[in-house]
Order: structure tokens, then C-alpha cells, then sequence
């Protein structure tokens, strides 16, 4: 397998300097990677080196007050406002089609740039994501019912034994999982002002599942190709957090 040369970009969107990963061809079919909580662009560095050998070209932002992106002072932290990035960023890249990977936090992101630009769509392959409430756990209904107020359960979510639970909850061997994911995740959670970036997502999670109708519904009519995989012991199951209860 070759491995693939991975550039290690920013570009400036609406005052966000947004930094992304890129890797293949310039004008080979695009699969935009848009990560999960509470991780980054780096949850995918495997996954561009698996695809090394296929022509494809490989985006992979990161959200603002995640990863190496940085948002200005005043920045409202919402899931609108993060597609709002995300959008910008696909629009400055110049990309009029892809392949969207969801995963978790992603969901709400991705389905957001569906509804806004369904012309952009060519597949989709969802991973732990959700949009339907049949697929939301008791300790996601508890997460999704938080709203100002509650920061100090929000907050346990954001320890570094918080963090490892997104890794290892429900795995049969945790010593298969790799510390590299945790670590690197909870050293961008304890920077300045990340960890209210987050307590913000999480009272703004409610308006997610307030249109999973419209997801749904964009869904049926646009019928995109779609890959589905779901982790058989997810404690989550909502494509937001880890189980408040554990």
C-alpha cells in the first residue's frame, strides 16, 4: 500500500482560521471527513493512510474550538454556526461534490450542509450518527435534556476519564485501543476557553434532534447513497457524548 503525502493546511473563513488535513489527487472524487466529539481531524489519520492507494482526495477540518482550529473572541459556539464554518470551508476549497463522512458530532454538521446545498451530496457513509430518536439511549436523552445550568455534568465529560470512556466504553479489549486518541484529545479539551466551547454545544445538542424530522425527510427525498455502520456496544448511541452514566 502507498502511503499517502498528507498536507497540513489553514484557511481563513469568516474570521476562523480553519485548519484541515488534505491528502490525493486535486480533481479525484472528494470524501470530506467531518470528525466527532471531542476529537479532531487527527481521529481520521489512519483511515488516510488506509485509503493511501485509492484515488480519492481526502478533507478533513477541524471544527472551531477543536483541534488546531482557533475561533475569534465573541464566537458563538452553536451546531448552526459550526456548519456555517464547515460550509464556508467547502465553498473556499472550491469543492462542489463529495462524499460526506459523518461521524458523531458530525451528523448534525453534515446533515446541516445536506439541507443548505443538497446538490453537493454524493454519498454519504455514517458512523455512529444519528437521526432518529429511536436510536438515542436513556444516558443520551439525559445528555440532550441539559441546558444551562447543569455545566458541572457537562464537565465530567470533559476529564481525561471522561475522555478515555469515549475510547474504551464498550470495547471487549481496551488494551487494543491506543492511549495516542485520548491524550491528544484532552490536551486540546484543557486549552483556554475549549472547555466552554463545549458546555455551549452541549445545551445547543437540543436543536439537533428537533430537526431530525428534516433529516429525515431530506433523506427520502434525495435518497443519497449511504453507508451505514454503527458500533454494536456504543454507550452513547446518540452522536453526541459518552453516557452520562457511566
Amino acid at each position: 500500500m502507498q502511503i499517502p503525502q498528507v498536507a497540513h493546511r489553514f484557511v481563513e473563513v469568516d474570521g476562523v482560521r480553519v485548519f484541515y488535513r488534505e491528502s490525493g489527487p486535486a480533481d479525484a472524487p472528494v470524501l470530506l471527513l467531518l470528525h466527532g466529539f471531542p476529537s479532531a481531524s487527527h481521529q481520521y489519520r489512519r483511515l488516510i493512510d488506509a485509503l493511501g492507494d485509492q484515488p480519492y482526495r481526502l478533507v478533513a477540518p477541524d471544527y472551531p474550538g477543536f483541534g488546531h482550529t482557533e475561533a475569534p473572541d465573541g464566537f458563538t459556539y452553536s451546531f448552526d454556526r459550526l456548519a456555517d464554518v464547515v460550509e464556508g470551508f467547502v465553498q473556499r476549497l472550491g469543492i462542489d461534490r463529495f462524499v460526506a463522512y459523518l461521524f458523531d458530532f458530525g451528523a448534525p454538521v453534515g446533515f446541516r450542509l445536506a439541507q443548505r446545498h443538497p446538490e453537493w451530496i454524493a454519498g454519504l457513509i455514517v458512523q455512529n450518527g444519528n437521526a432518529y430518536e429511536e436510536g438515542l439511549s436513556q444516558g443520551a436523552r439525559e445528555f440532550i435534556a441539559l441546558r444551562p445550568g447543569a455545566e458541572e455534568q457537562v464537565l465530567q465529560l470533559l476529564t481525561l476519564s471522561g475522555t478515555r470512556g469515549q475510547y474504551e466504553g464498550g470495547t471487549s479489549d481496551p488494551s487494543a485501543v491506543s492511549p495516542d486518541g485520548w491524550t491528544l484529545d484532552q490536551h486540546f479539551l484543557d486549552l483556554p476557553g475549549r472547555k466552554q466551547a463545549q458546555i455551549d454545544l452541549a445545551f445547543d445538542y437540543h436543536s439537533n434532534v428537533e430537526r431530525y424530522g428534516e433529516w429525515q425527510a431530506w433523506m427520502r427525498t434525495h435518497t443519497p447513497p449511504a453507508l451505514i455502520v454503527w458500533g454494536r456496544h456504543d454507550h452513547c448511541n446518540s452522536g453526541c457524548a459518552h453516557d452520562l452514566a457511566t
